[in-house]
């Protein structure tokens, strides 16, 4: 490992020097490349320059024990203790760092959100995590555009797609994908009963034309009357578009603008996300099985976290985590599950890496 990040290092002190060339500067092309590989490498330099560090004191202190008097060895070994933990830490850390990252990390990010069993209240809960997940990507200073939505009659979503813009936001998300449960009284419960409910998260990275190029032979689009609140007002206009990809069959559906080329954008953008999603997965599997593994079926046994409204508890059932901070999460405060997902998901590599 060792090695390994002494190249890593020479590499990044080869960048620097690069960034610096009169001639590199002059091609603003070659110079974002090499500015992003920098970026890329830099929290790895960093570290193993401060674990470089920790070395040469350890060195230091054991010379002090050798060759010093009394006290200054007493000194030393409690310095030794100190430094040799952070030398552990910081090799833990160096090796989450040294993992192959997720090429879609930086990307931004599609949240399917749909309403499962339950019925009104499924569609409230689907607009709870829609403001949950607004929220959050809000205070990252990442931007929400809906692409899509079809409320429900009490306020609610039978489904709702959000596009979130923001550096990373593909890597803060990617573990949401899946079933979440709700536990409460239904406002239309009149007996007073706790009901169960879910709904289904998908959650796709961002494609650009770059990535999937879409042959417009290939496309059916219609036009229709978009229905529901935000619809009365384009009906007799035919502003709703429907996509259908003729080599999948894929459909895409948008009525949430007023005119024919902004829900024909919003429409191909998220085809684009779901045949990126279904290319990067084909290695594995079919797309409806991709879907079906992300979301499952939305019935209540299935579920990745549930939301518990007596008790004021949230639960992630895949890490086995549980915080009493319920209102707090649903207004956007995810970071600690997501930190707690990622750090998971980042330990079972390693130990996959290590049984290799």
């Amino acid at each position: 490992m060792f090695e390994h990040l002494q190249g890593l290092e020479e590499k990044f002190e080869s960048l620097e020097r690069q960034l610096s060339d009169p001639e590199v500067i002059k091609d603003p092309a070659r110079f974002r490349r090499l500015a992003k590989e920098r970026a890329e490498l830099q929290p790895i330099v960093d570290k193993f320059r401060e674990y470089k560090k920790v070395l040469q004191q350890i060195r230091e202190a054991r010379e002090i024990l050798k060759e010093g008097d009394k006290e200054l060895r007493e000194l030393a070994e409690e310095e030794l203790k100190t430094l040799s933990a952070r030398r552990e830490d910081l090799e833990k850390e160096l090796k989450f760092l040294l993992l192959p990252k997720d090429p879609n990390d930086a990307r931004n990010v599609l949240l399917e959100i749909r309403a499962g069993a339950g019925g009104e209240e499924a569609a409230l809960f689907v607009g709870d995590l829609f403001r949950m997940y607004s929220r959050y990507a809000e205070r990252k200073g990442w931007k929400v555009e809906v692409l899509n939505s079809h409320p429900s009659s009490l306020g609610g979503f039978k489904e709702i797609i959000l596009l979130i813009k923001g550096r990373g936001a593909y890597s803060r998300f990617k573990f949401e994908s899946g079933v979440h449960r709700v536990q409460r009284i239904p406002v239309t419960e009149t007996g007073g009963r706790i009901h169960t409910s879910t709904a289904t998260v998908a959650v796709l990275p961002e494609a650009d034309d770059i990535d999937i190029k879409i042959d417009p032979k290939d496309l059916r689009i219609e036009a229709f009357g978009a229905s529901g609140p935000g619809g009365q007002n384009v009906n007799r206009n035919y502003t709703a578009i429907r996509v259908t990809h003729l080599p999948t069959g894929m459909v895409v559906s948008c009525q949430d603008e007023k005119s024919q080329h902004r829900n024909k954008e919003k429409a191909l953008k998220i085809l684009r996300a779901r045949l990126y999603e279904m290319e990067r997965k084909k290695q594995q599997e079919s797309i409806s099985r991709e879907r079906r593994a992300q979301v499952g079926t939305g019935e209540r046994s299935e579920k990745i976290r549930t939301y518990n409204f007596p008790q004021n508890r949230v639960s992630d059932h895949r890490i086995n985590y549980t915080t009493h901070n319920l209102e707090a999460v649903l207004d956007g405060e995810l970071d600690e599950i997501i930190d707690r997902l990622i750090a998971h998901h980042q330990a079972e590599r390693l130990r996959e890496r290590q049984l290799a």
